[in-house]
């Protein structure tokens, strides 16, 4: 009888066939709780990634700001270093009074095609024409950063950056800027809880240009694998290799600036993946655990107590989803702990929530403070810069020379007016470009239609939301195109008056005209360059616009059409 009870009544009870039957039932959750498992497992080994690539970025910060400011002023100086190719004293003094002002250059110079340098903040010649380090950069005619160990001018070691510069699609030499190295190695790190163990800098020949240790040290720690070379052309890369000396590492590669400068940063493999490893034993056991756990939960769970409960949870976390409303009242008494247990846990999560979405608000609304900041600072500082051409124009020698230094003075003040309109705008993604051209053309129009004069002036805009990368280019457009219709105006005869009409127009939605539209006589007023059209037609080129110019009658017609995209472009933020 005993034996009998064992072997037949266990198997016949209802608890065992539930429990038999809620197996079968949950069998296919545990499948997908299984799959769900290792797909966490796979996600935080990509976020292991993500969090080296940051770190990287971060411990680059330094050779970043350094490398890539470096390649904006050389663009900068290429193009106002051109106004000095007749007068080499007056761009030795230019450059000097820049590289002095900068502090953080040890040489800033032309160097033409042939190599031989005449202007440079140094003053003198220098010819590096057999350099093989020019020889190679003359042959790409691309920017580019090399390592001189022992600079030719400042006999100490440099970073050495080079922009080339072009004419009418014809090469005509570099904008060269070199960085002691002194200088890097003085820049504080950024604030970081973890470090790698050393950072790298690497130019697209795969030379090391920088490293947080000893030349030698950082050459027996890179991959032994893989060649830094190789690593050209990925945006962002994270592998595992040994060194040199045979030792596991991680390594992460960021790009500083893409296709040019590269960071990897150096980990040891026993440091990142004590998290990941981690990960991957619960990705074993953790399916196993929700299988049981089910069974139990739901075999206790099928009376009716339990259900309502469950109901009830779910509505406070619906309404906590729609209206981040907190649970007002507990599940009430009686209630087994499991249940309560899950309703603190509800509750301390979206406490935690509402934190970090409060948290997130507010460092949103720093960031835009921030920006707005930078906004306001560079266009004091343009404002200045304009304020110091007055002086100077006022002591330019020629009328020549007083035009050129205002004509730049002007397209500053452009500038300066995109970054008041940004700081003052609401958000920062778009720009009002009808208020921004309207307030440009106010400016040049006070300068240069005094009061009193004869011209009758019309103007029309509309407002047209513009990305923040296309105000700069649009600025200093309008600001050429209004500038010479007012040096060729003029009137046809004597009964006609002149006329000078602007507007901006959107007659699309993804498309907006800019028309500036003046009278002129046979006689010309002025002597043109051709620059000024020049200028249009490579800002147009910024823009995807097209530029249309013609004359009709005793009017001459300048129409730009450019695309107006519907969504802001997307930065990758890591």
């Amino acid at each position: 009888m005993t034996g009998g009870f064992l072997d037949g009544d266990v198997f016949r009870g209802l608890a065992f066939r539930i429990l038999v039957f809620l197996s079968l039932a949950l069998l296919p959750f545990g499948l997908i709780a299984v799959v769900q498992t290792r797909e966490i497992a796979r996600q935080a080994e990509a976020n292991a990634d993500l969090s080296l690539l940051g770190l990287t970025e971060q411990a680059s910060g330094a050779e970043r700001t350094v490398i890539q400011e470096g390649f904006g002023v050389a663009e900068a100086l290429s193009s106002i270093v051109r106004l000095f190719a007749d007068d080499p004293e007056a761009c030795v003094s230019f450059l000097r009074a820049y590289q002095e002002a900068s502090e953080r250059y040890s040489l800033i110079g032309n160097l033409p095609a042939d190599g031989v340098m005449t202007c440079s903040s140094e003053g003198g010649i220098y010819d590096f024409s057999a350099y093989p380090d020019f020889d190679v950069a003359l042959e790409k005619r691309e920017r580019s950063v090399i390592i001189s160990r022992t600079g030719p001018i400042s006999l100490e070691p440099v970073l050495v950056i080079l922009h080339p510069h072009f004419e009418d699609d014809v090469f005509t030499g570099f904008t060269t800027l070199s960085v002691p190295l002194t200088e890097l190695h003085e820049m504080p790190d950024p604030p970081s809880n973890i470090k790698p163990h050393d950072v790298v800098t690497f130019n697209e020949a795969g030379e090391v240009l920088t490293s947080d240790r000893a030349r030698l040290v950082t050459l027996s720690d890179l991959p032994q694998n893989r060649s830094l070379k190789t690593l050209i052309g990925e945006k962002t890369a994270v592998f595992e290799d040994v060194n040199t000396e045979g030792d596991a590492r991680i390594y992460a590669v960021v790009p500083i600036v893409p296709g040019v400068v590269y960071a990897i940063s150096i980990w040891r493999q026993e440091e990142v993946l004590a998290g990941v490893r981690g990960s991957d034993t619960l990705s074993i056991f953790l399916p196993i655990l929700m299988w049981l756990a089910s069974l139990v939960v739901a075999f206790w769970a099928i009376n009716r107590l339990a259900i309502r409960h469950i109901r009830k949870l779910g509505r406070q976390m619906r309404i906590f989803a729609y209206n981040r409303s907190m649970p007002r009242s507990t599940l009430g008494p009686g209630v087994t702990r499991e249940f309560v247990d899950i309703q603190k846990a509800f509750i301390g999560m979206a406490d935690s929530i509402i934190r970090d979405e409060a948290s997130l608000e507010d460092s949103l609304r720093e960031k835009n403070i921030l920006l707005k900041e930078v906004h306001h600072r560079v266009k004091n500082n343009l404002q200045l810069i304009s304020s110091i051409m007055n002086m100077q124009i006022r002591r330019a020698p020629t009328q020549e020379s007083q035009l050129v230094l205002r004509r730049l003075q002007e397209r500053i003040l452009s500038l300066a007016t995109v970054h008041k309109n940004l700081y003052q705008s609401q958000g920062l993604e778009r720009v009002d470009a009808g208020a921004l051209v309207e307030e440009i053309v106010g400016q040049l129009l006070v300068v240069g239609l005094p009061a009193g004069s004869a011209v009758k002036v019309e103007q029309s805009y509309v407002p047209v939301q513009l990305d923040t990368d296309d105000a700069a280019p649009l600025t200093l457009l309008v600001s050429e195109a209004v500038t010479n219709a007012m040096k060729y105006i003029g009137s046809p005869n004597a009964q006609n008056p002149a006329r000078l009409n602007i507007s901006l127009t959107q007659p699309d939605p993804a498309e907006a005209v800019f028309t500036i539209s003046n009278t002129f006589s046979d006689e010309p007023t002025a002597e043109g360059t051709g620059l000024g059209m020049q200028l249009i037609n490579a800002f147009a080129r910024q823009l995807n616009a097209q530029v249309d110019a013609k004359i009709n009658g005793d009017m001459h017609h300048l129409t730009l059409t450019f695309p107006v995209p519907h969504r802001v472009k997307v930065v990758q933020d890591y």
